[in-house]
C-alpha cells in the first residue's frame, strides 16, 4: 500500500472526526447533553450512530480475515451480529428507555434498590467494555503497520489520543455525530473498492475460491513467518527455506516438506514457486460451505462451536456498554423501537461485503493464512488486484475506512466506561468528573494493548460478547420481565455467569486448555455460562423470595406500559 496515498486519507478521516467533535463542545451544555444527548436523538441518527459504533474493527477487518482463514462457515459471525438486534428489539429496547437510566448500572440499581448491585453492574460494564476496547486499538495498530512501518502501539495512540478529546469534549451529542457520519463513511469505504475488485475479479483468469482445498499462490511467493507454526501438507512440497523447519535450520535451501505435519520457526522465510498450495494450520480437515458447524481450530466439536458463537452472540448484543447506552439517547420507547429496525436494515447492508473481501483474500493474499496477518486482506487487495494510481486510491479508501472503524467503535466505548465511572468512581457526577473519568477509560486499554499479545480482532471481540451473554444479558432480561429477581439473585448471577465467562476467556488466551473437549469447553463458553448466569438469578432469587424489592410493581409498570399511559398510571 502506498503511504502517500493512504496516510493522507487518514488524516482526513482523523481530521473529520477532530472537526464534528468540536461541534458537540459548542452545542453541549448540560449534564444530561453529555451523557444522553438531553433524549432527543431521532431514529434516523441513532440508528447510523449505533450502527457506526457497532461496526467495529471485527466486522471491518477481522471478518473478511477469518473467512481467508478458515472458509465461509465464518459467516455464522456476521449472521450472529446482526440477528442479535432482533433478540434486542423483543426483549430490551423500548423498556430500556423507559427505565429513564444513563447507565446500565443506573438501570440495576432503580430496578433492584441496590447499590451494591449496581456497583457489580459497573465493574462488569468497565470490563466489557476493556475487553472490546483492546482489539480496537490493537486493529489501529496493524493498520498504521502496514500504511507506514510505524510501531504498532503508534496507531493505538492516535485512536486513544482522538477519542478521549472527541468524548471528553462533547460527550454522548458530540459523538452521536461523530458515529453517524463515520458509519456511512464505512460504508462507502468497504463498498466502492469491493465493486472495481469484483469487476477485475470477473475480468480476470483467477481460479474462484474453492474452499473445499487450500488457497494456491498465482505466482512464485516469498512468505515470512512472523510466530512459530504448525502446518499440514495433503501432498509433497517444493519450497526455498532460510531459516528453521522441524527443528533444522537451512539458508536458501531448496527443500522437499513430505506430507504430513511441519513446524515452522518464527523469523523463517519460505519462498513458495507459482501453483503452490498455501499449507494450512495443523488440523483443519475438508472442504467448508457457512451452513456448516465452525471448524479451523476446533474442529473436534464444531456443532458445540456453533452453538457457543450463535449464543454469544445473539445474547451478548443486548449487554455490551456502547450499545445498550444508546437506547437512553432516543425521546420514547416507541422511537427506540423504530431505531434498532433502521439498525437492522443498515448493519445487514454492511455485513454483505467483509466476506466478498475474504473470498478475494483466499485467492489474490492467501500467504496472509501463514503470516498471522489475515486482518489485513481488505488492506491489501486493492495493490494487488488492481495495482497503480486507481489501486493506491482505493487502498487509500479502505484505510480511511478502517481508521473509521477504530475511531467510532471505541468513542462509544470509551463513552460508555467513562459514563460508568464517572457515576459510581468519582466523588462529582459533572462535567468537569465526566472528562477526568474519558481519560481513565482509554487510558487502560492502551496500556493493555502495548502488553497483551495480539490476537484475531473477531476473535477477541467474540470473547466480549460471551462475558455480556453471560452476565448482562440475564441481568436486563430477567429485571425486565421477571418481577420476582432479587438484589442476592442479581448479584450472585452476574459473579457466576459472568466470572465464570470471563475465567474462561483468561484461561483461553492463556493457552491452559491445549485441546479436546476441555479446550472447546473454554473457548466457547457461552453455551454453558449463559444457563448458568440465567439459572444462579432464579435459583438464588426463589431462594430470597423475601428479598423483592417493593417498588417492583411501580418500576415494571414504567418499563413495559407505554410512555403516556404509565404516566397516567402514576399516583
Amino acid at each position: 500500500m502506498n503511504p502517500a496515498y493512504a496516510i493522507p486519507a487518514v488524516a482526513l478521516v482523523v481530521l473529520g472526526t477532530v472537526l464534528i467533535g468540536a461541534l458537540g463542545l459548542r452545542i453541549s451544555r448540560t449534564t444530561s447533553d453529555f451523557y444522553v444527548a438531553s433524549r432527543t436523538v431521532g431514529p434516523g441518527l441513532n440508528a447510523a450512530a449505533i450502527s457506526g459504533e457497532y461496526l467495529s474493527a471485527a466486522s471491518f477487518l477481522g471478518i473478511a480475515g477469518l473467512v481467508l482463514l478458515q472458509g465461509p462457515e465464518m459467516l455464522w459471525y456476521p449472521v450472529g451480529y446482526t440477528a442479535g438486534y432482533v433478540v434486542l428489539l423483543v426483549l430490551v429496547a423500548a423498556p430500556l428507555r423507559r427505565s429513564g437510566a444513563y447507565t446500565l448500572s443506573d438501570f440495576a440499581e432503580a430496578r433492584l434498590e441496590s447499590r451494591p448491585v449496581r456497583r457489580l453492574a459497573g465493574l462488569f460494564v468497565v470490563g466489557i467494555g476493556w475487553l472490546y476496547l483492546l482489539p480496537q486499538l490493537q486493529g489501529a495498530g496493524l493498520t498504521l503497520h502496514i500504511l507506514t512501518g510505524a510501531p504498532d502501539w503508534a496507531g493505538a495512540l492516535v485512536v486513544g489520543v482522538v477519542v478521549t478529546g472527541t468524548v471528553a469534549a462533547g460527550g454522548m451529542r458530540s459523538i452521536t455525530f461523530v458515529q453517524a457520519f463515520q458509519y456511512w463513511l464505512k460504508l462507502t469505504a468497504l463498498l466502492v473498492p469491493a465493486l472495481f475488485l469484483a469487476a477485475a475479479w470477473l475480468g480476470d483468469d483467477a481460479p474462484r475460491a474453492r474452499f473445499g482445498e487450500p488457497p494456491a499462490f498465482r505466482e512464485q511467493t516469498a512468505v515470512r513467518i512472523a510466530d512459530s507454526v504448525r502446518v499440514r501438507l495433503d501432498e509433497p512440497l517444493r519450497v526455498t527455506v532460510t531459516g528453521r523447519v522441524d527443528d533444522r535450520t537451512h539458508h536458501r535451501t531448496e527443500v522437499t516438506l513430505a506430507a504430513g505435519t511441519h513446524r515452522f520457526a518464527a523469523g523463517t522465510e519460505l519462498r513458495f514457486p507459482a501453483g503452490a498450495h498455501v499449507p494450512e494450520r495443523a488440523g483443519r480437515e475438508g472442504g467448508s460451505r457457512w451452513s456448516q458447524p465452525l471448524s479451523g481450530s476446533r474442529e473436534e466439536h464444531p456443532l458445540y462451536a456453533t452453538y457457543g458463537l450463535v449464543l454469544a452472540t445473539f445474547l451478548g448484543t443486548m449487554g455490551l456498554p456502547h450499545v445498550a447506552v444508546r437506547f437512553y439517547t432516543s425521546p420514547h420507547g416507541a422511537a427506540a423501537r423504530r431505531t434498532i429496525l433502521t439498525v437492522l436494515a443498515l448493519v445487514g447492508t454492511f455485513y454483505l461485503l467483509p466476506p466478498l473481501y475474504g473470498v478475494l483474500g483466499r485467492i489474490y493474499a492467501p500467504e496472509l493464512a501463514l503470516t498471522g496477518t489475515a486482518d489485513a486482506a481488505v488492506l491489501v487487495l486493492p495493490e494487488r488486484m488492481i495495482g497503480g494510481v486507481a489501486g493506491d486510491l482505493l487502498g487509500a479508501l479502505l484505510a480511511g475506512g478502517a481508521f473509521a472503524a477504530f475511531l467510532s467503535t471505541a468513542s462509544g466505548l470509551t463513552m460508555a466506561v467513562a459514563g460508568v465511572l464517572t457515576q459510581d468512581a468519582l466523588p462529582a457526577r459533572g462535567v468537569r468528573h465526566f472528562r477526568l473519568a474519558t481519560v481513565a477509560a482509554m487510558a487502560v486499554p492502551l496500556a493493555a494493548s502495548a502488553c497483551v499479545a495480539s490476537v484475531p480482532v473477531a476473535d477477541a471481540v467474540g470473547l466480549a460478547f460471551a462475558v455480556s451473554a453471560s452476565s448482562l444479558c440475564p441481568l436486563l432480561v430477567l429485571g425486565i420481565w421477571w418481577r420476582r429477581l432479587t438484589p442476592p439473585g442479581a448479584a450472585c448471577g452476574l459473579v457466576v455467569g459472568g466470572g465464570a465467562a470471563l475465567a474462561a476467556v483468561l484461561a483461553t488466551r492463556a493457552g491452559i486448555a491445549g485441546g479436546g473437549w476441555p479446550h472447546t469447553l473454554l473457548a466457547w463458553p457461552a453455551v454453558w455460562s449463559v444457563p448458568l448466569g440465567f439459572l444462579t438469578m432464579v435459583l438464588v432469587s426463589l431462594a430470597t423470595a423475601h428479598r423483592v424489592p417493593p417498588g417492583t410493581a411501580a418500576i415494571l409498570t414504567r418499563l413495559h406500559l407505554p410512555e403516556e399511559l404509565a404516566r397516567e398510571a402514576r399516583p
